[in-house]
């Protein structure tokens, strides 16, 4: 079986992000970045797929050259080969990154191709939607369960207030979530290996974003909270409630 997982380096959540002085990206200076943790999911889901069908697992990623560390981590976690998109450009939109994703993926008669269902950083949650348009597949994003049988899978995937069940012909794309797996820790023997995976570079398809940012900030310094007692604060209470909080 032929396996396509794509992911994203993003900013460590423990990570405390500064915003840059063009107020339009964040300063990278002290900043780690790790494999999108969605993702992780999905290059889990993507091995213990291949461990039971046979086949083998391709890494692909669009971004700078940083963006060849979320492939090793995945190697580490024993995909077999990887594909960089490589740009110089950190000014894309979510439907450059989807565009490039694309037409490598469409190169390869992949079976299945496995995303996490967003990245942290801007939340999206569009990508794997785009993929699949792009390339006329069936997309099902959310998915905390997947049972493949023959060319057919079945998949549960969370909705809001409770959970559906989806049934699909292969080739899909799968947008991964959080219970669908436990990514496994990397072993010694597996870092090791990871070395000498070669990762292949590829010049991107160049695209005017049709998303721009115009201002980024972050969000204002919570005050101080106050406190009321006894019913005779109730209308002082209301009042700041409507004035300055202005949430009534």
């Amino acid at each position: 079986m032929k396996i396509a997982v794509c992911v994203s380096l993003v900013p460590d959540t423990t990570t405390k992000i500064k915003v840059d002085s063009d107020n339009k990206s964040i300063n990278e200076n002290g900043v780690s970045f790790v494999l999108n943790p969605y993702d992780e999911f999905a290059v889990e889901e993507a091995i213990r797929t291949k461990e039971k069908f046979g086949g083998d697992v391709t890494v692909i990623s669009f971004g700078t050259e940083a963006y060849k560390e979320a492939i090793k981590k995945a190697f580490q976690m024993t995909a077999d080969q990887g594909i960089l998109i490589k740009t110089s450009s950190k000014n894309f939109d979510s439907f450059t990154v989807a565009k490039n994703l694309a037409e490598v993926l469409k190169t390869e008669n992949y079976d299945i191709i496995f995303f996490g269902k967003q990245s942290i950083d801007y939340d999206g949650h569009i990508i794997p939607s785009m993929v699949g348009e792009l390339l006329g597949l069936p997309a099902i994003n959310d998915v905390v369960k997947l049972n493949i049988e023959g060319t057919k899978v079945t998949v549960e995937r969370e909705v809001e207030g409770g959970k559906e069940t989806i049934f699909a012909n292969l080739p899909a794309i799968i947008g991964t979530q959080k219970g669908l797996n436990e990514p496994r820790y990397p072993s010694l023997k597996n870092i090791m290996a990871a070395k000498s995976k070669p990762i292949k570079e590829i010049s991107p398809i160049e695209i005017e974003p049709l998303v721009n940012v115009k201002e980024m900030r972050l969000p204002p310094v919570k005050g101080k909270g106050k406190i009321f007692e006894g019913v005779e604060s109730v209308p002082e209470l209301v009042r700041l409630l409507k004035e300055e909080a202005k949430v009534i």
